[in-house]
């Protein structure tokens, strides 16, 4: 599949879009991105494209001399991990799938769980104590809506929403662990904190924006310095996060099968995040909202909803697409509307087979309430190549 559609008008870089599967709102914010000033050479739609908060989610955006905070999101770094296991799809039964459910959940905390004080990561925490001891210099009120929570003790806690840990098992019947998470709730709220900063200096400015989530910060001012000193750090966090929990999800899983080891190449990847890159011979700064690199050669992670497929994947380096993909089935229903139009009935049929919450909870999260991963899967056959095709048989939720 190649390019679906391009969108272009008058003073706007050009839209392409690698589906026809899109909805007006999601054009609109597409088309208001591409009339930014600082935005570079087009604007690049994923398949699993939708909308999101002021940028699709799904979408690809490369700037020059500005970054917007909104478009980065406020789950900086998040992203997927997976590694396959010594074990094979025989070496597993329900029961023991069961209690290895029980062992991750008594040892990873979930939704708004943390860590106890005694049970802190300390050892990949103080990777992190310089810089952030630095951006609390610089903008002292940064974490100050973390409240009750802490930094520390957030480190390998999974959260709720769309973030899981599974077991899933390949086409050659490997066991794979797999997990998807971010930065916690110090990424959230060090976004939060430069999201409204940036809108307010907008606004302060009387600048002409068709959404104030587009609000920016400028290259060479104070605030994109700190914000970029905030987002390096929240992304660095959300990857060793990831591997946190990788280890206390096999230390968990031992407890079940005592021979379980890990083989080969851990693929730990982001899919909101900003880094400067080299695209069509600029240094540009890109923006990834729901999207992952696909440099060509690049292993990477594009998975379903609960109970469908999911794909490791080998990047092809498509230039059009920034180096890009998909990152999920993407959204095609509201969180709202899915918990008003499925049932508890609809979650258990369409999660048959997987050993998983199936309660009220987690309607939202049904695989009806997403685009269909076979098709965003179909629409980029120029962007990656698929590598593994993986099927939960365990699935954690917050």
């Amino acid at each position: 599949m190649t390019i679906c559609e391009v969108i272009s008008e008058a003073g706007a870089v050009p839209v392409k879009i690698w589906t026809d599967d899109v909805d007006i709102g999601s054009i609109e914010q597409l088309t208001n991105v591409a009339r930014l000033p600082f935005v570079f050479h087009h604007v690049a739609a994923m398949p699993d494209v939708h909308v999101g908060m002021g940028a699709t989610i799904g979408s690809v955006i490369a700037t020059q001399g500005a970054v917007i905070p909104a478009a980065v999101g406020v789950d900086i770094g998040c992203g997927m991990l997976a590694a396959k296991t010594n074990l094979k799809r025989t070496d597993v039964d329900t029961p023991s799938l069961s209690n290895a459910l029980k062992s991750i959940l008594r040892r990873t905390p979930v939704g708004f769980q943390q860590h106890k004080d005694k049970n802190i990561h300390w050892d990949a925490c103080h990777l992190f104590e310089k810089e952030l001891e630095e951006l609390l210099r610089r903008e002292p009120d940064v974490l100050k809506d973390m409240k009750s929570r802490h930094w520390t003790n957030e480190m390998g806690t999974l959260g709720g929403g769309n973030h899981f840990i599974e077991l899933s098992v390949d086409e050659n019947d490997d066991l794979w662990v797999m997990l998807h998470t971010g930065s916690r709730g110090p990424g959230n709220v060090m976004a939060s904190f430069f999201i409204r900063k940036a809108k307010a200096l907008a606004q302060a400015n009387n600048e002409d924006l068709p959404d104030w989530n587009l609000a920016s910060f400028r290259e060479g001012t104070e605030d994109f310095e700190n914000y970029m000193l905030a987002t390096n750090w929240a992304q660095r966090y959300a990857f060793v996060n990831r591997q946190e929990i990788l280890a206390d999800v096999m230390k968990s899983l031992a407890d079940i099968w005592s021979g379980i080891a890990l083989e080969g190449e851990v693929i730990n990847c982001h899919h909101n995040y900003v880094a400067k890159e080299t695209h069509f011979g600029e240094d540009v700064w890109v923006t990834r909202k729901g999207a992952i690199r696909a440099q060509a050669g690049e292993m990477g992670i594009i998975p379903g909803s609960m109970g469908t497929l999911s794909y490791l994947v080998r990047g092809l380096g498509n230039a059009e697409s920034f180096n890009s993909s998909s990152h999920g089935a993407g959204r095609k229903m509201s969180r709202t509307q899915a918990q008003k139009a499925f049932t508890i009935e609809d979650l258990r049929r369409q999660t048959e087979g997987v050993v998983c919450r199936q309660d009220k909870g987690v309607i939202d999260e049904i695989p009806s309430a997403y685009k269909r991963i076979e098709d965003v899967m179909a629409n980029q056959t120029d962007l990656t190549e698929i590598v593994h095709t993986l099927k939960q048989v365990l699935c954690v939720k917050g």
